[in-house]
C-alpha cells in the first residue's frame, strides 16, 4: 500500500446491484503469480484491512449496527448490519466485497430468510427505507472513490426501456469506445434514434406493409395469442423493440413483419392465426389427457378434430391417456 496526500493507491471497481453495492479489485491474480499462496494470503489481508474495515467504520459513522453475522456467512470474513429495519450482509471474498441489504417489513413470513432473496428488493422496500439504502451504498461509494486513487464508479446497465426506450437502446448498442468518447454507434437523426439511412437497409415494413418509424404506435400478438399494444423503436438489423407496457418487463424485440395497425372491424386482425391457434389447443390437449381432465379433453378435441365421432378418441391421445 502507498499513500498519495493522504489518498491509498489501490485500483478498484464500484458496482450498484438491486439494494446492494460491490467492490472489485484485479491484484489477487498478480499477486499469486508472483508470489504464491503466501502472497496471496498477504494481499487478501491487506485487502481487508484497507477497504473491508473502512466500509465498517463508514457503516458505524452513518448509523449503522455492524456486529458478527448470525446467519450462514458465520465467518470473520461476514458481517451483520442493521439500521432499524433496514438489514445487511457484509461479505468479503478473495478480490471481492458485497453489500446486500434487504427488509422484512412487507410480507414478514415470506420463505425467503427475512427478505434476504427477496426478488427487486429495492421496489418493494418501503420509501423511506428506499431513501436510507440509496443514501448508505451512495455515501460508502463516495467515501472509497476520495479514499483510493484508482477507485471509480461503473453505473448499472440500463435493463429495462422503461422510462426512457432511448437510454436503453444507445446503452445496448454503444460500446465502451463510444460510451467513453461520448458518442453513439449508427447516424442519428433529429430524435436521438438512428436515421433512415441507417435502418432504412433493413426490414422496416410491417405486416400491413407499412413503414415503421421510432415511436409508432403498434399491435402484436404475444407466444400466447395475446393481443398487445405498444409503440416501436431501434429497427437495427430489421429488429424493433417494442414496449407496451410500463413494468420493468413489459418489452421484446421482434421483427417488423410482427406488427400491424388494428382497426375495429377488421376480424381477420382479431383472430389468432391458425397455425398458433391449433398449436396452443393441442398444447391444452395433451394437458388436459395427462391430467385425466377427459371432460375438457373431449371438448378440446371436438373443436380439432370436428369430423372424429365424439366417442372416439385420437390414436395418439390415446395411447397417451392408457
Amino acid at each position: 500500500m502507498t499513500m498519495t496526500k493522504g489518498r491509498i493507491e489501490r485500483s478498484g471497481k464500484i458496482h450498484f446491484g438491486d439494494a446492494s453495492l460491490a467492490v472489485w479489485e484485479e491484484g489477487l491474480r498478480a499477486a499469486r503469480d508472483a508470489g504464491g499462496y503466501k502472497a496471496e494470503q498477504a494481499w487478501e489481508r491487506d485487502f481487508k484491512r484497507d477497504v473491508f474495515a473502512r466500509i465498517v467504520q463508514q457503516l458505524n459513522r452513518l448509523g449503522w449496527t455492524v456486529g458478527p453475522q448470525t446467519y450462514i456467512f458465520t465467518g470473520n470474513n461476514s458481517r451483520y448490519c442493521t439500521k432499524g429495519d433496514l438489514q445487511a450482509d457484509l461479505k468479503v471474498c478473495g478480490r471481492h466485497i458485497e453489500f446486500d441489504m434487504f427488509q422484512n417489513v412487507n410480507a414478514p413470513e415470506r420463505p425467503d430468510h427475512g427478505g434476504r432473496y427477496q426478488r427487486d428488493q429495492e421496489k418493494h422496500m418501503p420509501y423511506v427505507m428506499r431513501l436510507e439504502m440509496e443514501r448508505t451504498r451512495s455515501r460508502i461509494r463516495n467515501y472509497l472513490c476520495n479514499v483510493f486513487i484508482g477507485y471509480e464508479f461503473q453505473p448499472p446497465d440500463i435493463s429495462s426501456p422503461n422510462p426512457d426506450p432511448l437510454a436503453y437502446f444507445n446503452d445496448s448498442w454503444d460500446g465502451e469506445y463510444e460510451k467513453r468518447r461520448g458518442i453513439h454507434r449508427f447516424k442519428r437523426g433529429a430524435d436521438g434514434w438512428p436515421s433512415d439511412d441507417e435502418i432504412s437497409s433493413w426490414s422496416r415494413k410491417d405486416k400491413d406493409g407499412a413503414l415503421l418509424n421510432h415511436g409508432d404506435v403498434r399491435w402484436m400478438r404475444d407466444s400466447k395469442g395475446r393481443l398487445l399494444r405498444g409503440r416501436v423503436y431501434g429497427g437495427i438489423n430489421g429488429m424493433w423493440l417494442f414496449v407496451y407496457g410500463p413494468g420493468q418487463r413489459d418489452h421484446t424485440h421482434k421483427n417488423a413483419n410482427t406488427f400491424f395497425t388494428y382497426r375495429a372491424g377488421e376480424t381477420p386482425r382479431k383472430l389468432v392465426h391458425s397455425d398458433v391457434r391449433r398449436k396452443r389447443l393441442e398444447h391444452d390437449l395433451q394437458k388436459s389427457v395427462e391430467a385425466m381432465n377427459f371432460e375438457r379433453a373431449c371438448v378440446l378435441r371436438d373443436v380439432l378434430f370436428p369430423s372424429t365421432p365424439s366417442n372416439v378418441m385420437p390414436a395418439a391421445l390415446a395411447k397417451e391417456a392408457a
